[in-house]
């Protein structure tokens, strides 16, 4: 249900029992049934309301998933347009990893007689 094991919800309706006692526990199960039916029942009439008002503007439910699916592949081919070319990474890093070599070898053409003079 919700990640929730059943030796979970034992000791979940354990411990409820004990907060509240077996007279409360049917009254509490009652409450939550009804609040969790009008959440459902509220939900269902927003998302009538929203097809009824794509609707009335000449928006079709199909159509919005194409857009949002175009949107989507769109999104994706920019990602693997900056990430996925692997030709501009391995030149950017072979001539980093060129000049910090260039870099190394000065430093240690410089600082060798100094290192042996210590």
């Amino acid at each position: 249900m919700f990640g929730i094991g059943g030796g979970e919800l034992v000791f979940i309706l354990f411990i409820v029992l004990m907060l509240f006692g077996s007279d409360k526990v049917p009254e509490i199960a009652r409450t939550m049934g009804k609040a969790m039916a009008q959440l459902k029942n509220a939900t269902n009439d927003i998302k009538s309301e929203i097809h009824k008002g794509a609707e009335s503007n000449g928006l079709d439910v199909r159509s919005l998933t194409d857009i949002t699916s175009n949107i989507n592949a769109q999104i994706n081919d920019a990602k693997n347009n900056l990430l996925g070319d692997t030709n501009l990474t391995s030149n950017l890093l072979g001539d980093t990893t060129a000049e910090i070599d260039k870099v190394k070898e000065d430093i240690d053409s410089i600082s060798g007689p100094v290192k042996r003079q210590m």
